[in-house]
């Protein structure tokens, strides 16, 4: 295809970028888990938990000051008004955001102004008058303490280039002695409590990112906030340290694996149908990300909402991870505003690898969160003997793509056309984007691209998504990283195998409208997903209250190949359960351990676990004690 080479530069500059763009994001996610951790170090050196809450002002002082800030009054005032009654983790890193630490070269300006002469010292005089009688000011006693140290007291003046000194040494030991009570204390939960997440230290959870709505809390129940777990193998307390309990054991079949109550959609097939793709995304800390999904119902119907694994492609001697994994969607109603939403349903009923639900819907708007319990879209470790090539060079010394690095991207293709048309639009390219560079593609690039690949409608190709990814490894002369990003984040290992992805596709029947169904965002698991798989158990599931501890109620809800738990914590306190599950057989856990612990928060439900069948050929039993840690 014939281009300018003004338009060529541009797009080379538009990928040169994207190229930099993923260790950029590494870098800002390296930053960003340190000043988490540093947060969480200064907040429990305060606090007993990051669940507990900050009730004073003292408190927030306290957990400032290990901070490595020096709050003045009035920025205590600003974050804790007469209005404020508590504030939480949360709150505390955004306003660590905003309080940054002075330097060093800001302290010593500060004092210049004041030693005009540039002398390095200030009468103490001159001090007191300034102290006492301008800005915050502070008692002749506060000032004394500071004039009267040795360390820069000079015969009635203050070096206060040594005073710098003694502030930045003291704001950073304050940092240092958090951060190292935060990884001894860590230590020793993890050997009591195995993988629980509110303890690991190694890995920290990062919050995600999300341009999702912001919807108020508006429920009966809160959720614990979601943590990563730690694959610690250590062991939790023996059952010694165990007063309450209460345990649940289903034994399933193989057959009851997979049930058929689920209508075949092709017994609906007069009814109006939209359809539409996405993938779930593996992320390096083990977090799943997602397409998620607004639907709009015009009138009243019948629906039926089925979703599954996407069947690409299958190469002979080759096994296809994503198939195996499980799919589920949650239905959520938009009432008034995206704030508002209430769970309607969710797929509970499978024919084989499909999940579906079939009911009636008002008209209005919906939500679809996709779920997949993690049991087995889950990290592994394989042996992988050699790199693919991705590209090589024919007789005429031109780049091109091996065969089966072209095969991997036309299954990426499949995977990000959403709507399923064969063409990507610029709304559908721009997730692919976001996912591999972290980058949105504007319209002025797009015309780039329209004038040097080939496009149908102003819709992109499959040759010419295979031509815009050849080119990145011609632009860098033949050196295939930019490709192996791409390759890497949409779940391929070295070997071109996806084991780290799991795309899917969900289709929406309706009797009497025509459905509209498109995707927002591509995002993590969000708070609405935890809450509607909490109230789904809670209200289906077999609720055992822990004896000895009627506060303590666990529920169980089995579905085909799918037990899932839930903790309900009604006491004031926060509370720990162990989870054993060492005598279940042929199970698979999200967890990734038989035995592990779980913090719950007062008044709120978590998910304990999900479990599958490691076989779904064989038997398996579900045993599993929860205990409440004293």
């Amino acid at each position: 295809m014939a281009s300018s080479p003004e338009n060529n530069a541009s797009l080379c500059d538009q990928k040169v970028t994207r190229s930099e763009s993923p260790q950029a994001k590494k870098s800002q996610q390296a930053e960003e888990a340190i000043f988490y951790k540093n947060c969480r170090a200064a907040y429990l050196t305060v606090l007993k938990s990051s669940l507990e809450n900050i009730k004073s002002k003292e408190q927030l002082r306290l957990v400032l000051q290990q901070a490595g800030r020096n709050p003045s009054q009035k920025t205590v005032n600003k974050y804790w008004t007469s209005q404020t009654t508590t504030l939480n983790f949360d709150d505390f890193c955004s306003i660590l955001k905003e309080e940054t630490p002075a330097t060093k070269t800001e302290l010593l300006e500060a004092f210049r102004k004041i030693d005009r002469d540039n002398t390095g010292y200030i009468l103490h005089d001159e001090l007191y008058k300034i102290l006492t009688t301008k800005g915050e000011k502070m008692t002749l006693d506060e000032v004394s303490a500071i004039t009267n140290l040795a360390d820069f007291n000079c015969s009635g003046k203050l070096d206060y280039k040594k005073f710098c000194d003694l502030y930045m040494a003291t704001s950073e030991q304050c940092c240092k002695t958090a951060l190292e009570k935060l990884e001894v204390d860590g230590r020793l939960k993890r050997q009591q409590f195995g993988s629980e997440g509110e303890t690991s230290t190694d890995g920290i959870t990062l919050p995600v990112l999300k341009p999702s709505p912001k919807i108020s809390r508006k429920t009966d129940h809160k959720l614990a906030p979601t943590k990563g777990d730690s694959r610690t193998p250590s062991r939790p307390l023996s059952a010694q340290g165990c007063k309450a309990s209460v345990s649940s054991t289903i034994s399933m079949d193989a057959s009851s694996n997979r049930n058929t109550k689920l209508i075949e959609p092709h017994t609906i097939k007069e009814w109006q149908c939209a359809q539409s793709r996405g993938c779930f995304y593996l992320e390096e800390d083990g977090e799943i990300i997602s397409h998620k999904y607004r639907l709009h119902v015009p009138h009243r119907s019948t629906v039926c909402i089925t979703i599954k694994p996407l069947n690409l492609r299958q190469v002979e001697g080759k096994s296809c991870h994503w198939l195996s994994v499980d799919t589920a969607l949650y239905v959520l109603k938009e009432n008034e505003t995206q704030e508002n939403l209430q769970l309607v349903s969710f797929t509970e009923q499978q024919n084989k690898e499909m999940s579906g639900w079939k009911g009636e819907l008002a008209s209005g708007f919906y939500w679809l969160l996709p779920f997949t319990t993690g049991c087995r879209l889950k990290k592994v470790k394989t042996q992988i003997t050699g790199e693919a090539k991705l590209v090589y060079r024919g007789e005429d010394s031109e780049l091109a793509l091996t065969k089966e690095c072209r095969a991997a991207l036309l299954d990426i293709f499949e995977t990000i056309d959403l709507d399923g048309n064969g063409l990507l639009s610029l709304e559908e390219y721009n997730f692919f984007e976001l996912r591999t560079s972290g980058e949105k593609c504007d319209e002025e690039a797009w015309a780039v691209c329209k004038e040097n690949f080939d496009m149908k409608k102003n819709e992109l190709t499959r040759q010419g998504f295979l031509d815009l990814n050849l080119m990145e490894a011609n632009d860098r002369e033949g050196d295939p990283s930019d490709l192996w990003v791409t390759l890497l984040s949409l779940g391929y290992n070295k070997a071109l195998e996806m084991t780290e992805a799991c795309p899917f596709v969900i289709d929406i029947y309706a009797e009497k409208c025509k459905p509209r169904v498109k995707a927002i965002y591509l995002e993590a698991g969000s708070w609405q997903l935890n809450r509607a798989i909490c109230k789904s158990v809670a209200n289906k599931g077999d609720a055992k209250v822990m004896d000895g501890c009627e506060n303590i109620i666990v529920y169980t809800y089995r579905m085909g190949t799918r037990i899932t738990s839930v903790i309900e914590n009604k006491s004031e306190n926060k509370v720990i359960i162990h989870v054993n599950n060492e005598q279940s057989k042929n199970c698979l856990s999200n967890r990734g351990l038989t035995v592990f612990a779980v913090e719950v928060a007062p008044k709120s439900m978590t998910v304990s676990q999900h479990v599958m069948p490691l076989n779904e050929q064989e038997e398996w039993l579900y045993n599993c004690v929860h205990s409440l840690l004293r």
